[in-house]
């Protein structure tokens, strides 16, 4: 569960996030609708400990978020993923995974099929199409079974295909009761994927509602 109580940010004199409340469960989807600039990806970084906040408070699974919790379990996908370029897909993604020794090579072979790039997991980062980084974003994403999942603007240069492999691994980490946040200035994927949306606009949360299906 992730709560949010009046939670401001402020850089330079601009009120970025402006009072945000909310209150997020495990097995559902909620969408973060606006345009660029709109906070979107600010309240992601401040919900993943990345940024702290001026005022008011983030608890992610009964833990306060500050300068020395960030959150666990969290798998991350902000806009313009980097990778160390001279290596491979794969081997970014071993490396990755080393860091906390929780998956093998089986799980990134197996994440590399699913996001379709096993056939270019030897070929250097560097060399991939903006598709093919954003898909090994996806994959960095979900490769640790997080229980947490944070993508912002994941339809970034990805073609109809990858459209589809996305709303996929969207809702098997549903079924898996993952939280997934979902942040696009894209109607289309927010409201099939979405079980709530929250309409940002200059930094406030302006509008929320439910999408029923069914």
């Amino acid at each position: 569960m992730i709560k949010v109580s009046g939670v401001n940010k402020t850089i330079k004199g601009a009120k970025i996030l402006k009072d945000i409340n909310l209150e997020l469960y495990e097995g559902r989807v909620y969408g973060f609708q606006g345009r660029n600039g709109s906070g979107k990806t600010m309240l992601f970084r401040a919900m993943a400990g990345l940024i702290t906040v001026n005022s008011g408070a983030i608890i992610v699974n009964d833990l306060k978020l500050d300068n020395k919790y960030f959150a666990e379990d969290l798998g991350l996908l902000l806009e313009n993923p980097s990778f160390l370029k001279d290596l491979s897909g794969y081997k970014n993604l071993l490396m990755i995974a080393s860091l906390r020794n929780i998956i093998g090579k089986e799980r990134i072979e197996e994440i590399l099929k699913l996001v379709g790039l096993f056939d270019a997991k030897d070929k250097d980062f560097g060399k991939y199409s903006l598709g093919m980084k954003q898909r090994l974003a996806i994959g960095q994403a979900i490769m640790e079974y997080p229980k947490i999942l944070m993508l912002d603007e994941p339809t970034n240069a990805i073609d109809e295909e990858g459209i589809v492999v996305l709303k996929k691994i969207i809702k098997e980490e549903k079924e898996k009761g993952t939280l997934v946040l979902l942040a696009s200035h894209e109607k289309e994927i927010i409201e099939e994927c979405a079980d709530e949306v929250f309409v940002m606009k200059e930094g406030a949360i302006v509008e929320h509602f439910e999408i029923k299906r069914g």
